[in-house]
């Protein structure tokens, strides 16, 4: 069994549940229950009447599930927020937070196929039961829906040129596993950038198998709806996309395009932003690597 200590290391783990405002007799959520180091640090703060909720679709994760009576582990991926919450009787929440990406535990796996230091399947799935995984994208997507995901999600000026090179290698042989697919674009990734292309081509593919920004506005649309007035919303990020959706919302309750104003120019704000953005300390990020990307924004509703 997978014990929590093994799990990862909860990042911004004072800061983020700090950032709830927590009430002893609340209602909270924590829709990325992982190792459950967020969720634990929540339930010590909570009175016997609190309660907490948790959402993760990865298998995995379930074996850390807290033996708590204020505690419940929802087996399903956060974009269904709303509905099972009001399966559960709960309507309004006084709490969510959301530490996004990829856990430690995940990268660490070598057959989950997410980390570049190891050879694994082409899966990366954080649903295990997904139909959609990295083998299909890359063997099967055609190059315009290649060249997208670099672009948009990799965030690479020569996502044509690695769409071509990943087509014209499949027409010969299939692409079965991690390293094929860096000996496949070996030519693409010079010595001193190797790690850095790998990781945003990487990162291209993970979130198009696992539909990461459908499912953050998806989560944050719905986050709007069951936070009560005054509830928090602390969410951590780990790249620039997540980061600038997550920022525009709690900004204006939009992803794109300006909000409607009345005729002295003015616009209803969804939320208001409490303090300024966060980020892990120096000695948080030499004991925990992961934590080095992290951005923190905490939210009240209005």
């Amino acid at each position: 069994m997978l014990m929590t200590m093994e799990y990862h290391n909860p990042v911004l783990l004072k800061e983020t549940v700090d950032g709830l405002n927590i009430k002893p007799d609340g209602i909270y959520v924590d829709v990325t229950f992982g190792g459950g180091g967020h969720s634990r640090e929540i339930l010590s703060r909570l009175g016997p009447n609190g309660k907490l909720f948790a959402f993760d679709q990865d298998e995995d994760a379930w074996a850390n599930a807290i033996d708590d009576p204020r505690f419940t582990l929802i087996k399903e991926n956060f974009r269904f927020l709303k509905n099972f919450l009001r399966f559960h009787g709960i309507r309004k929440v006084d709490g969510i937070l959301g530490d996004f990406g990829v856990s430690s535990h995940q990268f660490d796996v070598p057959e989950r196929g997410f980390s570049t230091r190891f050879d694994g399947a082409l899966d990366m799935r954080m649903n295990q039961k997904s139909e959609l995984s990295a083998y299909t994208v890359v063997n099967e997507y055609d190059d315009i829906n290649l060249r997208r995901i670099f672009f948009e999600y990799g965030e690479l000026k020569n996502a044509s040129a690695l769409a071509r090179t990943i087509i014209e290698s499949r027409d010969q042989e299939r692409i079965v596993n991690t390293e094929d697919l860096k000996q496949v674009l070996a030519k693409h990734l010079p010595g001193h950038k190797a790690n850095k292309i790998l990781a945003q081509i990487y990162q291209a593919i993970r979130i198009e198998v696992n539909q990461e920004m459908e499912v953050l506005k998806e989560f944050l649309e719905q986050s709007l709806e069951v936070l009560n007035v005054g509830g928090r919303l602390s969410v951590i990020s780990y790249h620039s996309l997540e980061d600038r959706l997550v920022k525009r919302f709690v900004k204006n309750g939009m992803f794109e395009g300006e909000p409607e104003r009345d005729m002295f120019g003015r616009f209803e704000v969804p939320f208001k932003s409490i303090g300024k953005l966060i980020v892990p300390t120096e000695e948080e990020i030499k004991i925990n690597n992961r934590a080095r990307s992290a951005k923190l924004r905490i939210a009240e509703k209005m």
